[in-house]
């Protein structure tokens, strides 16, 4: 057990008693420092998703949200994580499905023209559908006269998706930087395919690596995400935020998706890992957050609550609410809300000093 002069130094390295001794954010935390959000609405639960696609539709729903209720320049971090404590594969992996379907969402959500764009192009294919129909129809009935060159053309405009395959976006970039350049390609080629045909995300998104690599031009840049980044990688972040931030003609939103940014061995306890904090990090209001328990599942969808949800098969969907709170709670506090609703705690008993110093630790080792 540390000694009381252990615990004061600490302390005194780590920030007041007073964030400390409690794991609850301030209200400027809770809700963003740059508008406030009505009190009721903070207290709405939050349901769970039907599917992973589901919550990244809900996920870049908040962030459109979001980003027109603060103005320019916002900021705001997802959370997914559906490991449930399994780390036989990186978060970066298992989130990266995920992460592409936020990215499209968010891009037909908040970019001007693409969703007319996809309108069109899904009218194109769904006029071609019938029109094909029509000439497998002519042929079957044995109708020698069928043009040949319609039916070509519309299977062509079927495999392509009604996409011009020559067509070049010239409008707003949205960017997402990865950890490093092998992510990047490995995303790149798994999202965009060998054409435009084949890709998964709109033509506006550009990759882009962390580190490593020279700062092309940000100023057409409206959205940037940064996904999964990692305490060794914080320096260049926080400088292709600033340039983007500077140098962008209309930056509407910066996402961080699944932050690693703080880490013990990397930029320590002292005064650089907390002004990094107070830089990049404690200004982001969390716009969604899921992250699956061995028991159940918290989740959060702005500007609702916190909301903890219990599996539960005689309930509908297979999951109960047990507890809902405006702010996110600690990993012992969210036990002690299970152990609460099951009977094994009081609770008057809840988590005391020692479990909040010890999460306390495990936040500041990593973020």
């Amino acid at each position: 057990m540390m000694n009381p002069l252990g615990c004061a130094l600490l302390l005194a390295l780590t920030g007041s008693v007073v964030s400390f001794t409690s794991t609850r954010p301030s209200h400027a935390q809770i809700i963003s420092p740059l508008f406030s959000t009505p009190t009721e609405t903070v207290s709405t639960p939050t349901e769970l998703p039907d599917s992973m696609e589901d919550a990244a539709e809900i996920a870049a729903k908040a962030c459109a949200q979001f980003a027109e209720a603060s103005g320019p320049l916002g900021r705001c971090r997802i959370t997914f994580d559906t490991s449930a404590g399994d780390e036989t594969y990186t978060i970066l992996k298992t989130s990266s499905e995920f992460m592409q379907n936020v990215v499209s969402y968010v891009c037909y959500q908040m970019i001007p023209g693409l969703q007319e764009i996809r309108q069109g192009e899904m009218m194109k294919v769904a006029q071609a559908r019938a029109e094909l129909q029509a000439i497998l129809d002519q042929e079957e009935a044995g109708d020698a006269d069928v043009d040949q060159e319609k039916k070509a053309s519309c299977i062509q405009i079927l495999e392509t998706g009604g996409r011009d395959p020559d067509y070049k976006w010239e409008g707003p970039n949205v960017r997402v930087y990865f950890p490093d350049e092998g992510s990047a390609a490995l995303a790149r080629r798994d999202w965009m395919g060998n054409s435009a045909a084949e890709s998964k995300v709109p033509p506006c998104v550009l990759f882009s690596s962390c580190g490593g690599v020279q700062m092309g031009d940000v100023s057409k840049d409206e959205i940037i995400f940064f996904f999964c980044p990692k305490a060794s990688e914080s320096g260049d972040v926080e400088k292709l935020l600033m340039k983007t931030e500077t140098t962008s003609d209309n930056l509407k939103l910066t996402v961080f998706v699944n932050p690693n940014l703080v880490d013990m061995g990397v930029t320590g306890f002292g005064m650089a890992g907390r002004q990094l904090r107070e830089r990049l990090l404690d200004g982001l209001v969390d716009t969604y957050y899921l992250r699956t328990l061995q028991w159940g599942a918290l989740t959060r969808t702005w500007p609702n609550a916190y909301s903890v949800w219990q599996e539960d098969e005689e309930s509908e969907g297979g999951y109960k609410l047990i507890k809902s709170l405006p702010y996110l709670p600690s990993n012992p506090e969210v036990e002690d809300i299970y152990d609460i609703a099951n009977g094994l705690m009081d609770e008057r008993e809840g988590g005391g000093f020692l479990d909040q110093f010890g999460d306390f630790v495990n936040g500041m080792m990593r973020l």
